[in-house]
């Protein structure tokens, strides 16, 4: 396997408050032989507040071993309500299927076989550039001769509405709480589906506690509505947040570097700690003096546990069919 990072902006471009040296970037597994292969780019979930990586490398290396040249995309988030993001996480994503098109023959992929897979606000921003693609909003970016329309996407438990079952911390990381309802229109996908949106596949659980299962159902219809080949999958049981719902999720064997996803929380955190001490929340006063990722990852996560406990994770033996389920669907989307 080859292992390489992917920059989507250049130093200098790239504006968000207290950022320090992150840039919005791609890992990518790529097999080292010559045999054409379709792309697999994941997006991992965590509210638009973080990139987990519970959701990240695990998955990619789950669809590297069925044969997809993987990415992971870090994407900009507002880990401490600092500023609305708006466009910015879409520009990011928008930018990654860009990328792998352009450069396509050099990784030894399909360039008409480009899949998003996203989980939770990760798959809400799947979602946002399979119905936003030609958005005028993202004319002036780089590459934008080469298409950023995904072939195929992949919804896992995925924030969809803004409506009456919204994940309201979602919306409010993207647009603040005084949101317009012209934003939230906009940003409610179900009511953003058109002939062209690329088919989808979805799952979820019928008891997923944080994103309510109806968001799932809303995106399946309006594609069902509008003539676009969708698959969608309810679990009977399971948490939110379930991942790959295997025993190595349950134990927490996300892979020894999965930790990249954390550099923006990492870099923001020690930004704010240099320049506005005052704005670092004091349960995480200790991880603002980390010096490196891996000790910033120990402390975050010790600070953010402190106070509650968590039921253990269990592997769960129905959900952890979906990749299979949703490899099985790409064949015959992507044949």
């Amino acid at each position: 396997m080859k292992r390489k990072k992917i920059e989507l902006w250049k130093k200098g471009e790239y504006r968000y408050p207290f950022a320090g040296d992150f840039l919005p970037n791609m890992e990518a597994y790529l097999h080292e032989d010559e045999e054409i292969r379709p792309a697999m780019i994941v997006v991992p979930g965590g509210g638009y507040s973080i990139v987990s990586p519970t959701e990240g490398e695990i998955v990619a290396k789950r669809f590297y071993e069925a044969g997809y040249q993987a990415f992971v995309l870090t994407y900009s988030t507002n880990t401490f309500q600092l500023e609305p993001l708006r466009t910015l996480p879409l520009r990011d994503i928008s930018r990654a299927v860009r990328h792998v098109r352009k450069y396509a023959a050099e990784m030894n992929l399909q360039k008409d076989q480009i899949v998003c897979c996203g989980f939770s606000a990760g798959a809400h921003l799947v979602g946002s550039l399979a119905v936003h693609y030609e958005d005028m909003l993202l004319e002036g970016e780089p590459d934008s001769d080469v298409s950023n329309r995904p072939d195929a996407t992949l919804l896992c438990y995925p924030v969809i509405t803004s409506g009456s079952k919204a994940h309201l911390g979602s919306f409010d990381r993207l647009f603040g709480t005084d949101a317009s309802e012209e934003e939230l229109i906009w940003a409610s996908l179900e009511k953003q589906v058109k002939p062209d949106t690329p088919p989808a596949f979805l799952w979820q659980t019928m008891t997923d506690e944080t994103v309510p299962v109806e968001n799932s159902i809303l995106y399946a219809k309006a594609c069902s509505d509008a003539g676009i080949p969708c698959e969608l999958h309810l679990f009977m049981e399971g948490r939110h947040g379930m991942s790959l719902a295997d025993e190595d999720w349950a134990a927490i064997r996300l892979g020894k570097d999965s930790i990249y996803t954390m550099m923006q929380q990492w870099q923001t955190l020690k930004t704010l700690n240099t320049q506005a001490p005052d704005r670092v929340p004091e349960m995480y006063h200790s991880a603002a003096k980390a010096e490196t990722l891996r000790e910033f990852s120990s402390e975050w996560t010790k600070a953010s546990k402190d106070g509650w406990t968590q039921e253990k994770q269990h592997a769960d033996a129905s959900a952890m069919q979906w990749p299979d389920l949703a490899l099985a669907w790409l064949d015959k989307i992507l044949a």
